[in-house]
């Protein structure tokens, strides 16, 4: 049995560990007819690096383990893991981290290795795929955890709730439309794949699963937003996210309402004016180039002061 691949943990994983475990809230796939298909969802991924967020029993990662170059299965219960090294300890292309995918430095894991390349060499990133059955009650948060970390991925294959991939997939206007939205569709072109009854899981939930891919297409370039991002409290800050954070902080209220406390009023009305933009309009109503556009008339006017 080849030896077990455990010396990325501690590299990987961030030191900053609640106290308590979360409860999981898994429902574990349990179709192999459905499990095949999401790992086609994949496509060829014979020479890529997979990341499987989520692999509980881990009926995904048996069908990887023989088609992937490299699996790094990364699961939060204590148990489970220790199965799946167990299980799958005769593949040498299969890892399995005990770790809680928020807290993973993709840095650390996917980013280059010291002593790598040669100096003044940009070594560029591996592009990974990522798969997996999300619990419910963090797809968002794991979601906008990738996005942050976007440059290391070509595209991810996930099952999330009918309802969160009716949230993903929205267009602007519509009720659905939201901050999930507008940051997924910034970063990725989303495809809805096929619906998964309740039956498809053990336990069975309550709601019907959606198999979502996202093949990252990113457009802050496509935008005018390279080069938003600002240094603050020794941390990296997207302006434009923030800016989206603000405008849909409370969806029932206007654009006016939700940005009056961040930015002088004088600054919005003519940044809402120079876009274009209506003050009672609602953030859900404005498509990603129109919230571009008023962010930067917001940055240039504010800058111009």
């Amino acid at each position: 049995m080849p030896e077990e691949k455990r010396v990325n943990v501690t590299k990987v994983v961030s030191t900053r560990r609640p106290q308590h475990k979360p409860k999981l809230g898994q429902h574990f796939l349990a179709s192999d007819s459905f499990a095949g298909q999401i790992v086609d969802a994949l496509g060829d991924a014979s020479q890529n690096t997979v990341l499987e967020i989520g692999p509980g029993r881990g009926i995904l990662t048996s069908l990887l383990a023989k088609r992937v170059r490299r699996l790094i299965a990364v699961e939060l219960d204590r148990v489970l893991a220790a199965q799946l090294r167990l299980k799958f300890g005769m593949f040498s292309n299969v890892e399995v981290i005990e770790a809680d995918i928020l807290s993973i430095d993709f840095d650390s894991l996917f980013g280059p290795k010291p002593g790598l390349g040669r100096p003044g060499i940009q070594l560029k990133p591996e592009p990974v795929k990522v798969i997996g059955n999300l619990p419910y009650y963090i797809t968002s948060d794991i979601l906008l955890r990738l996005f942050d970390y976007s440059k290391y991925f070509e595209s991810i294959v996930i099952l999330v709730q009918r309802e969160v991939a009716d949230r993903v997939a929205a267009k602007p206007g519509t009720s659905n439309y939201g901050l999930l939205s507008a940051t997924t569709q910034l970063y990725a072109r989303v495809e809805r794949l096929f619906t998964l009854p309740p039956g498809a899981f053990t336990p069975p939930p309550k709601v019907y699963s959606t198999a979502l891919r996202l093949t990252m297409a990113p457009r802050r370039k496509e935008l005018g937003l390279d080069g938003d991002g600002r240094v603050a409290d020794g941390q990296m800050k997207d302006g434009f996210i923030d800016f989206l954070k603000l405008s849909f902080g409370q969806k029932r209220k206007t654009l006016w309402n939700n940005l009056k406390a961040a930015y002088p009023e004088r600054h919005l009305r003519a940044a809402l004016a120079e876009a274009r933009v209506k003050p009672a309009a609602r953030a859900e109503t404005l498509s990603l180039e129109e919230s571009a556009a008023l962010f930067l008339a917001l940055r240039d006017n504010h800058n111009g002061s």
